[in-house]
Formats: C-alpha cells, sequence, structure tokens
C-alpha cells in the first residue's frame, strides 16, 4: 500500500477499498483469472490535490485501463448499486487520474441519494473508492447469473453476451444475445436463432456456464457475474450476489429415462394427437400385458408390473417415443432372460443398445445353479405353451376374425345416427372385443419373428447368398398378402383410362368429379375405398385424413400408373419349389428347409393380414370418435368436431359417462392447440432422448446436433427387391405436399400405406428405416422396382437431384457424379 493506493492481496477492508474491490480481491484470492487492479481509498482523492498514480500504472502493466467506482455496500447480497456509478473505459495512462476524479463525483448525484434513500440507506454515504484495472482487449463479454433472476430458477444459467465489450450490455443499451443453460446437464434450452451471427460458440457458452457455477460454488449463494473473453482466455471482470427473490432449489433427481423412436416413427410420425396417443398407449398396455401370459409370466409379476406396462410408449413435444427402460423391463421379465441376455436384448430391435450400467442396473443377475435349473424349467413351459398356441393358431385367428367382423359389422352410416351415449358403448364393445383380446395378432407376430429370422438363418447356412435371394423371394414375394393388394388394385385401374389424357390429368389434379365420365373405373375407386379407405398416410394416427374424406392421393396414384404401366410384379418365381434344384441329393435338409420356410410364409402372410385387420379397427374408431366430435360440436362443447382430436380417450368418455373432471372441453383444446403449435415450432428432440429426473422437467436442447453429411459415395442397406436403376433421386420428407416426378428415385426416412401414389411413380425406393417385411419392401416387389430399406444416414447423405445406382438385390447404392 502507498498513499491510498491498495492491490488485490491489500483490498480486504471494505471501509477503505469499497465493496467491488474487496470482492475482486477475494476472487483472485480463490484462484480466478480477474485482470489486474488497484484500488484507491476515496479520501485520497482531493480535486485540489494531484494524484500521482504512475508507479502504481507501471506495476498493472501497460493500458487501456477501465477506472469504475467500489461503494462501500456496491456488489452487496442486498443492494447490487447496479448502474448507479460512473464507469469510464478504454482510458490511456495519462488521463487515469482524470477519470478516477469522475468516477469520484459520480458518488454525489442526486440519482444515488434518491437510490439509497429508497432502499434505507444513509443518502450521504459517501464518495466511492475507485477501481483502476487493466482493460481486456475482448473479442465477446456480457453477463451471467448462476441462477434465472427472472423465473427464480435455481436450475437455470441465464447467459446475455455481445460481440467486443459488454459496456452497452451491462448498461441495458443493447440487449445481446440470450442464452439459457439447465444446469445440471449443461443442455443449451435457448439460444439466438441458428441464422443469426453470434458472439459465443458452444464451446465458449460451456465455458461461461462453468465459470458461472463455479463462482457460486466459492461464493455459496448464486451470483451475477461479468465476464470477457481475449482469445480463448476467459476473465472474470466482477461478481456479485444475485439481490432477486429466487425459488428454492429442487432435491435432487437422478433417475434416468430413455425414449428411442426406433421402429415406431414408422407407425406414429411427427406430431401425434392426444387422442391418438393415449389410444395407441390404452393398446399397447393390454397387449403386451396378454403377450406376457402367453409367455408363461405368472399373473402376480404381470400384476406387480402394472406402472411398467402402462409406459410403454411416451410423448414428448408432441412426438412418440419407446420408454426403453420400461422395455427392458419388460423383456427381463421373460423365461430365459437370465440365461441368455445378450441374445435376448437383440429382441429389443433398436438402433442402439441401452448404456451398460443401466441395464446392468435392470437385469437380473445371471441364473446359475438351482436358479438356473427353475430358469430352464420357465423357459420350458414357454416352449410348451407357445408350441400350443402355433398348434391352435388357424383356429385363434378365426375366432379373431369373427369377434372382428362383428364388433366392425356397424355401418358408417349408423355411426353417424348415434348419439353420445349410444357412440361410448360402442367404443367400448370394440375395447372389451379387440384391444383387450389381441391374441391372434400377438401368437402370430411372436411366432412370426422368431420363424422369420431363424429360417432365414437356417437358409444362409446351407445355401449362401443363394439362400437369402431365394428366402426373399419366398417371404415378401408373396402375391396374397393383403399389403400386394392396392398396387394391384391400381395397376387395374390405371389400365382402364390408358390413352385417356383429359382424364388422367383430372386425376392427377384430384379431380373427383371426373370419375364420373367413365362408371367403371367410378365403381373401381368406391370399391378400393370401401375396402382400403382407412389406409392412408399415416394410417395409425387417428387424425388422419382417409381416402373417404380426401381421395386425392388415390386418384394421383391411378394417373401415375396409367402414365406408365407399372413393371411385372416380382413374384417368388418358383420359391420354396427352386430348392429341389438348390439342395438335390439332400433329401432331408431339403424336406426341413421346406416345412420351415412354409411355416414362415404363413406366418408373414398371417402378419401383413392382421395389420391390415389393426388398420381397420383403428379406421372404426377414427369413425367412432370423430362422430363423437360432431355431437359434441353440435351441443356447443367443441369449436370445431375435428377438436376431438386434442383430448384423451378418458377426456372422452368421462365427458359422457360421468368420471371427467373438465366440463369445459373448448378451454382444454385451446390449451393443447397453442401446445401444438410450440411443439411444432420446437426443434426436434431427437431420435433417442436421456432424461434425468422428472419428464415434465425436461426441456428440449435449443441446439439439436445435425449429423453432418461424410461424402462418401456408397452405402449399404437391405436389398429387398432386386433390379438395377440409375436415376435422379428425390428426398421426401412430406408425402402430403412433396411430389416424386416419374422415373425418380424415392428417398425417404420411413413409409407407410399412405405413401402409394409415389411409389407408382417411383423408379426405385430407398428408405432410412424399416426392415424386409416393411411395407415398402412387399409394395417395390408388387411394382417391379429395386427397393433398399435399412439404409442409416440416407436423409442426411443423399440429396435431391443426386444421381443414384440403386441394387435392390444386393442393398448397394452408389451416388455417381
Amino acid at each position: 500500500m502507498a498513499d491510498g493506493i491498495y492491490f488485490p492481496n491489500e483490498a480486504t477492508n471494505v471501509e477503505l477499498v469499497g465493496g467491488k474491490a474487496a470482492a475482486l480481491a477475494r476472487l483472485i484470492k480463490l484462484g480466478f483469472d480477474v485482470p489486474p487492479f488497484f484500488a484507491i481509498d476515496p479520501a485520497t482523492v482531493n480535486p485540489a490535490i494531484a494524484l500521482d498514480l504512475g508507479d502504481a500504472l507501471c506495476r498493472l502493466g501497460g493500458g487501456p485501463y477501465a477506472v469504475r467506482s467500489s461503494g462501500r455496500e456496491e456488489d452487496g447480497a442486498a443492494h447490487s448499486h447496479a448502474g448507479q456509478f460512473l464507469s469510464v473505459l478504454n482510458v490511456p495512462a495519462a488521463d487515469v487520474a482524470a477519470a478516477v476524479r469522475r468516477v469520484w463525483e459520480s458518488g454525489q448525484t442526486e440519482s444515488l441519494k434518491a437510490y439509497r434513500a429508497s432502499r434505507g440507506l444513509d443518502p450521504q454515504g459517501g464518495a466511492p473508492a475507485i477501481v483502476v484495472q487493466r482493460m481486456v482487449p475482448a473479442r465477446a463479454a456480457g453477463v451471467a447469473f448462476s441462477a434465472d433472476p427472472v423465473s427464480g430458477r435455481r436450475d437455470r444459467i441465464v447467459i446475455s453476451a455481445t460481440g467486443g465489450l459488454g459496456d452497452r450490455l451491462v448498461g441495458g443499451e443493447i440487449d445481446g444475445e440470450q442464452y439459457m443453460v439447465d444446469a445440471r446437464s449443461g443442455k443449451l434450452i435457448t439460444a439466438p436463432p441458428s441464422e443469426t451471427p453470434v458472439a459465443l460458440s458452444l464451446n465458449d457458452v460451456a465455458a461461461v456456464t462453468a465459470l458461472a457455477q463455479h463462482v457460486a460454488t466459492k461464493s455459496g449463494t448464486p451470483q451475477d457475474i461479468e465476464w470477457a473473453f481475449d482469445g480463448d482466455r476467459l476473465y472474470l471482470l466482477q461478481a456479485r450476489a444475485i439481490t432477486t427473490a429466487l425459488r428454492a432449489a429442487p432435491n435432487a433427481d437422478t433417475t434416468i429415462t430413455i425414449f428411442d423412436n426406433s421402429n415406431i416413427v414408422e407407425s406414429y410420425p411427427g406430431f401425434v394427437s392426444p387422442l391418438t396417443f393415449s389410444f395407441a398407449q390404452y393398446a399397447y398396455a393390454r397387449v403386451y400385458r396378454a403377450f406376457l401370459a402367453v409367455c408363461g409370466v405368472d399373473q402376480s409379476t404381470i400384476r406387480a408390473n402394472t406402472a411398467t406396462l402402462e409406459n410403454m410408449l411416451g410423448r414428448i413435444d408432441g412426438r412418440v417415443y419407446y420408454n426403453l427402460i420400461n422395455w427392458y423391463r419388460l423383456l427381463a421379465m421373460l423365461p430365459g432372460f437370465s440365461l441368455n441376455r445378450g441374445h435376448m436384448e437383440t429382441m429389443m430391435g433398436v438402433g442402439e443398445p441401452l448404456p451398460g450400467d443401466i441395464s446392468d442396473a435392470l437385469a437380473p443377475p445371471p441364473a446359475k445353479g438351482v436358479a438356473a435349473v427353475r430358469e430352464w424349467a420357465r423357459v420350458a413351459r414357454m416352449v410348451g405353451k407357445l408350441t400350443f398356441e402355433a398348434v391352435r393358431l388357424p383356429r385363434t385367428i378365426n375366432r379373431f376374425y369373427t369377434r372382428l367382423n362383428a364388433a366392425l359389422a356397424t355401418e358408417r352410416s349408423v355411426i353417424g345416427k348415434m348419439n353420445l351415449s349410444e357412440l361410448a358403448h360402442y367404443y367400448r364393445g370394440i375395447e372389451a372385443t379387440l384391444l383387450d383380446r389381441w391374441d391372434a395378432p400377438l401368437i402370430n407376430d411372436f411366432l412370426c419373428m422368431i420363424a422369420f429370422g431363424g429360417s432365414r438363418k437356417l437358409t444362409e447356412r446351407w445355401l449362401g447368398d443363394a439362400g437369402i435371394a431365394l428366402h426373399n423371394d419366398v417371404m415378401i414375394g408373396q402375391g396374397d398378402i393383403i399389403s400386394a393388394e392396392p398396387p394391384q388394385r391400381i395397376a387395374r385401374m390405371g389400365r382402364l383410362i390408358a390413352g385417356d389424357s383429359g382424364l388422367i390429368d383430372a386425376l392427377a389434379r384430384g379431380d373427383r368429379a371426373a370419375l364420373s365420365s367413365n362408371p367403371g373405373l367410378a365403381a373401381e375407386v368406391a370399391a378400393y375405398i370401401a375396402k382400403f379407405g382407412d389406409r392412408c398416410t399415416e394410417e395409425l394416427k387417428l387424425e388422419s385424413i382417409t381416402l373417404e374424406e380426401n381421395p386425392s392421393p388415390l386418384l394421383a396414384s391411378i394417373a401415375a400408373a396409367a402414365r406408365q404401366q407399372p413393371a411385372a410384379p416380382k413374384r417368388d418365381g418358383g420359391g420354396i419349389g427352386r430348392l429341389d434344384a438348390l439342395l438335390s441329393g439332400k433329401p432331408i435338409k431339403r424336406a426341413v428347409l421346406k416345412r420351415v420356410l412354409s411355416f414362415a410364409k404363413a406366418m408373414v402372410r398371417n402378419r401383413e393380414n392382421l395389420r391390415f385387420e389393426r388398420t381397420r379397427i383403428f379406421g372404426q374408431a377414427r369413425r367412432v370418435f370423430l362422430a363423437i366430435g360432431k355431437q359434441l360440436h353440435a351441443y356447443d362443447r367443441l369449436d370445431d368436431p375435428r377438436d376431438i382430436y386434442f383430448l384423451t380417450v378418458q377426456e372422452i368418455l368421462g365427458s359422457i359417462e360421468g368420471f371427467g373432471l373438465d366440463r369445459d372441453l373448448k378451454a382444454l383444446t385451446a390449451m393443447r392447440k397453442q401446445q401444438r403449435e410450440m411443439d411444432l415450432l420446437a426443434a426436434y428432440p431427437g431420435d433417442r432422448i436421456s432424461i434425468s429426473g422428472a419428464i415434465i422437467t425436461y426441456e428440449a436442447a435449443a441446439v439439436t446436433p445435425v449429423a453432418a453429411a461424410t461424402g462418401a459415395h456408397q452405402f449399404k442397406g437391405t436389398g429387398c427387391s432386386a433390379g438395377v436403376i440409375t436415376a435422379k433421386a428425390r428426398v421426401i420428407r412430406d408425402p402430403l405436399i412433396e411430389h416424386l416426378e416419374r422415373g425418380e428415385i424415392l428417398v425417404a426416412q420411413h413409409t407407410d400405406p399412405g405413401w402409394i401414389a409415389l411409389f407408382t411413380n417411383a423408379s426405385a425406393i430407398v428408405v432410412e428405416r424399416g426392415s424386409l417385411l416393411s411395407h415398402s419392401a412387399i409394395v417395390a416387389r408388387e411394382l417391379g422396382i429395386p427397393c433398399v430399406v435399412g439404409l442409416k444416414g440416407a436423409m442426411t447423405e443423399i440429396t435431391s437431384g443426386d444421381r443414384l445406382e440403386v441394387d435392390g438385390a444386393t442393398g448397394v447404392v452408389r451416388k455417381l457424379a
């Protein structure tokens, strides 16, 4: 200390150096990177006496300098005095003394006296001490709060930033860039729009976040800090306690939930309405309860896992995901899991397994000794039960069809005439007779999975690559699968109008009235809609528009078929019969493989045909709920009949049967519509989401990393319809608004039966997701065009206009120059 000048190791007495200088000295002592400074006792600042700061400035190092106030109560926990004193920046050495006097004089203003008086402080608090600090040549600077001073949340970090110096930001002259970070995970929740140039990189944001948290931890209280970057070096300019009231800190919750949309995104892509989600959630809970029973899991175990079964699905930002933790719990209940955990984990069918520490915590210990004997006994019982179910499967399917046809026998016109009570009663009947007794599809799907995988491995082992080709032909080259019928009918309707350019053009425009000019075609279209009207885009979403309501996609596909007749369907070419030549001289293997392939083929056929019946059930439920919507609209309980899709099944039935909690359905649907708009504007949450704590606390990241193209020119998926095509690619994300020119290669993330109009124009199909039994594979073979599914990265690596060579036999896709 010399002549009232104090360097950091001496600046400890607040009465002499003020609150800011004492705080900066404490921060340096705690190890933070604070620019060098010294403080001046206000008693030594006398306008009549010249200040000699030369030695002190030399000790700081070269300028320019910042000259700031340091009042006794400034930057305190109770009264920050923010903005009350003068600060002078970029001061050259020759002008520091004059700047010190100006700051000292700012302690005499009337506005400061009023501020102090309003907070119960002595208005004549005296002049402030002065801090002289070496300036940071900042590339970016700003403020950060280790808790959100607006909402009061302690688990949020708020950052405001600007390029260059932060004085205008601190002074409120500019807003700067706003960031909000989750304090627990470090996830960026809000950020400037992606198209806006920003002062901070993601690494910069992470560094400022860590600094704010570190200062708060060391200080023992939430902090408001100022910071600046000089290149990559982050300086702490000052820190003070946040003076606004904050909420209590939430109790730590480290429970991990992992959501994944593998497979299910094909059935429920994009935004899914509350009605569809609640309907699917109910169906999944009932179906998998029955699945466990079929596999021999005892009822006490099933009842104990009710919460697991009720939460197989999750809805995040309006999108449907599998709850992988609960799927794993379900899998772990199956007989044999503790004997062969690794193999059974593959049954989950996701692209990425659960983290090892999570699966280890959920899985039962490996069965050994007596426990292994008991587990093998459970496996034996399951095998016996499944064998019994396989033997009587034809009878089970027939009984299911009997119940199905009885439940769905009610005509559409009759549904439209029902009152609310009748509609609720009819829907309850669908639940009881079909959704609660989903035995045939459930048993067949499980047997199909086993038969398809086992027959494929056996065929490949005995016949090599020729076996894989034969297996593809037999399994997905079946013209009697219900999924093959729509393209067959569309091709036939296209032949009816071939050469009639006027009618073809009208149908391509979606002109339904044009059908009147061709009674034969009109009858065919009516018959198609009567059977396949529910096979629309996103057919399992109750809010989807059916072909009955809007036949434009069907008319467009007929027009496309009329302009260019599809190639001959790729049938199985003798299929199983080819085994006689392939396995000549090996009668036992031939007989075994024929029986195995025949059984697997029947399971695949049943699977596709039963899935069509699922579509019919969803279609009937759609009609029932829309009829309820119309009745509620008639009673002035909804603003629009289609607002019914913003309510859950239980809310709808409760409003009719008396157990509902909300009578104001208009307000409820208005709130859900608003939420939907927010969900649609939000960034895509990702294919997999890991959430720590209660799901309601989850907030989507502001920046969702998008995989960059690798620059590769050759990719490998699963070939499922032979042929080689070279053509231009067209990437389609929304089949309702995007179009495919005739002869282009359709590239999509996933497809469903509603894409048939695009399929008809395509010369080949490439799908990022899916399997050999995907709808796209079956339809491609019926249309006679190459198809590759399961091509990871297709939507990233391929762009519209790329010239591709697609080999539908090998699954290889090449990007050509």
